[in-house]
């Protein structure tokens, strides 16, 4: 299960407001205009099976509907690469399809409703071991957007990874996104992870780990500002890429672009356009004022929230979580399957990387 899956468990067809600790914006009516939502679909990626919920688009007839999940900072490079005219500039016109979650956006894909899914690169890899069909051609975010801290009560005491022995660790629910970086962390750091206590709390990570029912929690933003200002410690912290290289061995593979493989030869040209208004738009959330970001977002999704918050978390992880490129980096793919297998999610060999990951369809 997909990160937008372990925090946004109610998002259907609307980006629903969660608790504060988990966004910062409570209190909003998020119904998306002049985008369109997924409704209905299947709710995981065991049930594959999905008639067409729409008209396919033609290959090269440029309008493409691209389904991805309502996460915040999943969406930035999606929303800036529209606001900045580099859909248009390639003579593509995209409708960007909010779904409720990473699962919900490949579903649309495998059953026809949409051309192309931008999902957490767990959710792809589960899509095909359970059967689908589809190849993943771009990458638009190379790190979980998660970090592990310690409860305030325990931040003098737990300053690494090994200090986790015997102690109770607070994810999103047991198989989540969130549980398997933390047993592929566990691995690499030499911790038995039957040494350590998982504790399924849902949504409300921060105020378990706020109040000190739990000793460590794998959280989001703003959940670790607001943490750590209540005197709790980040202990290893995943967007930020210099951490990601010292504990997971280098980047971990997170938001992508997917097509369906039969559709791949008919609509190269096509992604090739796509990837490249996608480069430009990643080119430019890493360099332009957090501000002019923020404007590009739909209103909807930040109606209510703290802005100067969300400035500063766009301004402190945009360059380590969104690629100078969108080409696949295999070795960062290889370690989300790696966390996969530890976590018991996914069976060695169950997928081939080189037929899921297409590294050549940007090339030439």
């Amino acid at each position: 299960m997909g990160c937008c899956e372990a925090t946004n468990p109610d998002l259907n067809g609307v980006v629903t407001p969660p608790s504060p600790p988990t966004w910062g914006w409570p209190d909003a009516d998020l119904t998306l205009d002049r985008r369109t939502a997924v409704k209905g679909v299947l709710a995981g990626v065991g049930m594959l099976a999905m008639g067409s919920c729409g008209p396919e688009a033609p290959a090269g007839s440029g309008t493409v509907r691209l389904a991805f999940c309502g996460q915040l900072l999943c969406v930035i490079p999606y929303e800036v690469t529209r606001a900045r005219g580099h859909f248009a500039d390639q003579g593509l016109e995209v409708e960007l399809v909010y779904t409720r979650g990473g699962s919900a956006a490949m579903q649309a894909l495998v059953g026809g409703a949409v051309e192309y899914a931008g999902t957490s690169f767990d959710v792809a890899l589960q899509a095909v071991a359970n059967g689908a069909q589809v190849r993943r051609f771009a990458s638009t975010g190379r790190l979980p957007l998660f970090a592990l801290a310690v409860s305030p009560a325990r931040a003098g005491e737990i300053t690494g990874p090994e200090g986790l022995v015997d102690t109770t660790v607070g994810v999103s629910g047991l198989g989540n996104a969130d549980h398997a970086l933390l047993l592929y962390l566990l691995e690499r750091a030499g911790v038995d992870q039957e040494r350590v206590r998982y504790a399924a709390i849902g949504t409300n990570l921060y105020d378990a780990l706020r109040l000190g029912q739990v000793d460590a929690a794998m959280l989001q933003e703003p959940a670790l500002s607001l943490i750590v200002e209540a005197g709790g410690r980040e202990l290893v912290n995943f967007m930020e890429l210099a951490q990601a290289e010292r504990h997971l061995g280098g980047a971990y593979e997170f938001m992508g672009v997917s097509v369906r493989a039969e559709e791949r030869e008919d609509r190269l040209d096509e992604m090739r356009r796509l990837s490249a208004a996608l480069a430009n738009g990643l080119a430019d959330t890493r360099t332009i004022a957090p501000d002019q970001i923020v404007a590009a977002l739909p209103e909807a999704l930040i109606a209510g929230g703290d802005g100067d918050r969300l400035v500063q978390i766009i301004e402190r992880y945009r360059v380590s979580l969104y690629p100078e490129t969108v080409a696949i980096d295999v070795a960062s793919a290889e370690r989300v399957a790696r966390a996969q297998e530890v976590a018991e999610l996914l069976q060695p060999g169950a997928v081939d990387l080189g037929v899921l990951l297409d590294t050549e369809a940007l090339g030439g």
